[in-house]
């Protein structure tokens, strides 16, 4: 059986805008206790995507690791 991690993104600064390096993620609103649903988004054929819960637009950037954000510190620690 394949195990596959996808990445979970928060917005604890309330930036309008992250740069992400993968196009399927799980946006989890801020750090807890003040997240919301994690909710999964698919970007699909399009480069940007904004959550419904809390409105953050992501952008995709190729050649950006899926780790990384821009701006920095926006992968969550999920503890999956």
């Amino acid at each position: 059986m394949a195990v596959s991690t996808i990445p979970h993104f928060k917005n604890d600064e309330g930036v309008h805008q992250i740069a992400i390096g993968v196009k399927e993620f799980m946006c989890c609103g801020a750090s807890e206790p003040h997240d919301h649903p994690h909710v999964f988004l698919d970007m699909g054929d399009d480069n940007e995507i904004v959550c419904p819960y809390c409105s953050t637009l992501y952008v995709f950037k190729g050649g950006l690791p899926a780790s990384s954000s821009e701006p920095e510190g926006c992968l969550a620690e999920t503890g999956h």
